[in-house]
């Protein structure tokens, strides 16, 4: 059940920064990660959608789930002034 509760919190606290600005690091595969700045354009039920920065990515838009986010698969962090603030990070 804890599984659960930490996958809304995730989701409401991705709700309330639609519209800025992210960085997000992915698992790219064969021990690769891969990094992208771009903004949060919106949340779904169970995935959400960041739009590229159109000048780094040659695709638009990349969706993930929360329980990406949750088992740290995905970082995201939020850019604003020159600062980045991790989000996912919840207590138990």
């Amino acid at each position: 059940m804890a599984a659960k509760n930490a996958l809304s919190d995730i989701k409401r606290n991705l709700e309330g920064l639609v519209g800025e600005k992210i960085l997000l690091r992915a698992n790219g595969g064969r021990r690769k990660t891969v990094e992208r700045t771009g903004i949060l354009e919106e949340t779904y039920p169970s995935v959400f959608v960041v739009k590229l920065d159109q000048s780094e990515n040659s695709f638009k838009r990349v969706s993930y789930s929360y329980a990406d986010v949750l088992t740290e698969t995905v970082e995201l962090m939020v850019c604003r002034d020159d600062m980045q603030v991790k989000v996912g990070e919840f207590e138990e």
